[in-house]
């Protein structure tokens, strides 16, 4: 297929706001793809080509576009085939091969798949085409139900792939995807609540756990093999070998694990999250050690616990993990669950999940069943550009514009985010030091004040609340926002929505 009909597509999914009408037309792409297409055209359509990150910033994409084609000749066989190229070229001239096969592609395409190509490549696609209204797509094109086409995305953790089997497979097949030891699946998330007793109000009976200022794990063993996957599924078991050693010295042969690492004092309390997320980058220092928690159990010898309530998994990750399961009480009493909230947090830690005990485990999924709370109300946000500081900030990125994702374009493009404020505030002399040179790599354009950036940046910030503003076309500006720490385990289509702030409103 031409790719300059996914680009086609896009541009119609991206001008209308109906979602059924995005994924009338997305379904109408699937159909017509080659099969030999259908995994790759997916990762490009929301902008996760199945290769990953190849390695493509914003400086790189500009220098290599040129004259752009007359007329439409790229195929998406091509695009992907060029993308495998750019992520195996490294070594001695791998910086000029990789901008030579950048510039062929560009130079190939029209103006249109210029843009799109560069839209794919950063990571920053504005169709609309999220993928829950993508997944809703495949089963349409599939004529299969959307809910087993989301839970074999969700267990095998490729849309792409899923896709190609609900198009091509059969029912059976589609229906027999499951959980496979040593293939990462989506981790389930929780809700927000303001309490612990609105929480158990909420999930009634229910395991009050810590909520550890963490790295959120992933653990799979066959026999001796054990490997470690961040929340994002990306692969760091190279880089925790305390935890793998933990793993291996559990009564077990095959598990899968859910959980948080991080880093404690000599106190046993929690180190603060930077120091834990340091071990997670390229140049990690193995000064800081890692200590494992376990919070719940997926798989064992060849059992799979996911349909098994909450109760029963607790009871399997105490007898396999005793040691290293996050602390809580099960309970159905308001006091008892303050009280654990309140130990909580006296503990160092950041509060507590109150989770339903009869509840499964809803693999990449949002619900009741799962809450956390928190003593501040926190939200994960995306810097959208950063100005520069004055005084003793002069020559520094100071202030931070941010913005909350809108899904459904409620205010603006589908997909895109909404500003809802700025904040300077919370900042380290190290932080101010770091956005200054991380800003400046991915800025796309400036004025005199202000950097603009590519909004994949997410940062935690704290608030007290929100107000009614006509400053943001969202309606709403943060109250007393302030910066609690950088998310580098958390990509921007996870950050918090305008719908989620504006629910503040009305509480």
């Amino acid at each position: 297929m031409l790719l300059d009909e996914l680009v086609k597509t896009t541009d119609a999914v991206a001008s209308t706001r109906s979602r059924l009408a995005k994924v009338d037309a997305l379904a109408d792409l699937l159909r017509r793809l080659e099969p030999a297409d259908i995994a790759a055209a997916v990762g490009l359509l929301i902008a996760k080509p199945r290769q990953g990150r190849v390695g493509i910033g914003w400086r790189g994409m500009t220098a290599a576009m040129g004259e752009p084609a007359a007329e439409p000749s790229l195929t998406v066989a091509d695009l992907d085939a060029a993308l495998d190229r750019l992520l195996v070229t490294a070594g001695a001239g791998s910086a000029a091969e990789r901008a030579a096969t950048l510039r062929l592609l560009t130079a190939a395409a029209t103006e249109r798949e210029q843009a799109f190509i560069a839209g794919v490549l950063l990571g920053e696609l504005r169709t609309g085409a999220l993928e829950g209204v993508l997944t809703d797509a495949v089963a349409r094109a599939a004529d299969r139900p959307v809910d087993a086409v989301r839970r074999a995305a969700m267990l095998s953790g490729d849309l792409g792939e899923t896709a190609l089997l609900a198009i091509t497979g059969t029912a059976a097949e589609l229906d027999a995807v499951g959980l496979v030891v040593g293939r990462p699946v989506q981790p389930m998330l929780a809700a927000t609540a303001a309490s612990a007793t609105a929480a158990l109000e909420v999930t009634g009976e229910a395991s009050v756990e810590y909520k550890l200022d963490g790295a959120r794990i992933q653990v799979h063993r066959v026999g001796d093999d054990i490997r470690i996957y961040t929340r994002t599924l990306a692969e760091v078991t190279h880089r925790l070998p305390e935890v793998v050693e933990v793993v291996r010295g559990l009564p077990v042969c095959d598990v899968i694990l859910d959980g948080e690492t991080l880093a404690l004092d000599e106190d046993g309390g929690p180190r603060p999250f930077q120091e834990t997320m340091s071990r997670f980058g390229t140049d990690a220092v193995r000064a800081t050690v890692l200590h494992p928690w376990f919070f719940d159990v997926l798989h064992i010898d060849g059992r799979d616990l996911l349909e098994e309530p909450l109760s029963t998994r607790i009871g399997v990750l105490e007898r396999i993990a005793p040691e290293h399961r996050i602390p809580g009480e099960i309970t159905a009493d308001a006091a008892v669950a303050e009280r654990v909230s309140r130990d909580a947090l006296a503990a160092g830690h950041e509060g507590v999940v109150v989770k339903a005990v009869g509840s499964a485990y809803a693999a990449g999924r949002r619900g009741s069943n799962w809450i956390k709370v928190k003593p501040v109300l926190t939200y994960d946000l995306v810097v959208l550009a950063c100005e520069w500081g004055s005084g003793r900030r002069t020559g520094l990125l100071s202030n931070l514009h941010l913005g909350a994702l809108d899904p459904a374009g409620e205010f603006g493009e589908p997909g895109g985010y909404v500003m809802v404020g700025k904040t300077f505030k919370g900042l380290t002399d190290a932080l101010l030091r770091w956005q200054t040179e991380r800003f400046q790599e991915i800025e796309m354009r400036r004025t005199a004040g202000t950097v603009w950036l590519e909004p994949v940046t997410v940062v935690e910030i704290a608030i007290d609340g929100v107000q009614q503003s006509s400053r943001y076309p969202g309606g709403i500006a943060l109250r007393f926002a302030r910066v609690k720490r950088y998310r580098d385990d958390k990509t921007a289509a996870e950050a918090d929505t305008i719908q989620t702030l504006r629910a503040l409103l009305r509480s």
